[in-house]
């Protein structure tokens, strides 16, 4: 049974760890509310562009003038797994929810017949698929000295995988990311990204039956606006794994806050019961002896 003073020492501990515990949750609690104004003005942003590629590429789909980004190289077994992870912990399952999904996708691939890569952003989930994958891991990219990951990270991880993809590297290419829902949901999510899907969204009222000519032609733009388009859908992700990752990190530590408090109590209680329990023994002693006398 552990001492007085080792208990106390406990309860002081566990205070300690609960004031940390608890800051970080008002930190994240701060940044949450940033990251996910960002990522819903984003979206609007990619709704608007996805609508002009819906309507450019339905002209242009399956045609052998297409460009590369939409009509592929003609094959599809050999695939680029892009996964996005932060580069903090303290995240709840936040990161691992991630990773997990990336595997599942790699292993029905490999089951499939395909030839499966990786392309990692952060560090928290390289060491796991590198274990799964030792010798698959294609490509890193660092940002453990970026404090919020932007267009200009977008737009360098959109131009090296369109260079790996014109090299002939690679035949499709999937995103995975966190979608932000709320504080308490982070959706694990997979996106092909390249070739670029055409998009599919509602068409504008009043403007099904609009005929609209282009200038210059529909692949002369496209050619223009597919990189721009794979450059918006990266920063999307990122800027929705950011709003995750502060989500998931305040969740985790209001519960680490939580328990650390029910902890505190526990061995409250254990400490008064073990020092009502030493003063009694030590009452015993003293009328024992006195007894005695």
């Amino acid at each position: 049974m552990a001492s007085l003073k080792e208990l106390k020492g406990r309860i002081n501990s566990v205070k300690s760890t609960r004031k940390i515990t608890k800051a970080k949750q008002m930190v994240a609690a701060a940044k949450l509310r940033k990251a996910q104004a960002a990522a819903e003005s984003a979206r609007a942003y990619a709704e608007r562009l996805a609508g002009v590629m819906a309507s450019l590429s339905g002209k242009v789909a399956g045609q052998a003038n297409a460009p590369l980004l939409m009509r592929g190289t003609g094959a599809d077994n050999r695939h680029l797994l892009v996964v996005a992870n932060s580069d903090k912990g303290l995240a709840g399952a936040f990161n691992s929810n991630i990773v997990r999904a990336a595997l599942l996708k790699a292993h029905e691939l490999e089951a499939a017949g395909n030839s499966v890569e990786f392309y990692l952003i952060g560090r928290k989930g390289r060491p796991v698929i590198r274990r799964a994958f030792p010798e698959q891991i294609t490509a890193q990219f660092d940002t453990s000295e970026i404090r919020n990951p932007g267009f200009a990270e977008a737009e360098r991880i959109a131009d090296e995988l369109v260079a790996m993809y014109e090299a002939g590297r690679f035949d499709v290419a999937h995103l995975f990311f966190s979608r932000f829902r709320s504080a308490l949901v982070q959706e694990p999510t997979v996106q092909q990204i390249i070739p670029v899907p055409a998009p599919t969204v509602a068409p504008v009222a009043g403007s099904a039956d609009a005929v609209v000519e282009y200038e210059p032609g529909e692949e002369e733009i496209l050619a223009e606006l597919l990189p721009r388009y794979l450059k918006t859908r990266i920063f999307g992700a990122l800027l929705e794994n950011a709003a995750s990752e502060q989500g998931a990190s305040m969740t985790a530590m209001d519960n680490a806050t939580r328990n650390a408090g029910d902890l505190i109590n526990s061995l409250t209680i254990q400490y008064n019961r073990s020092r009502q329990a030493a003063i009694t023994t030590e009452l015993i002693e003293i009328i024992a002896g006195a007894e005695a006398l």
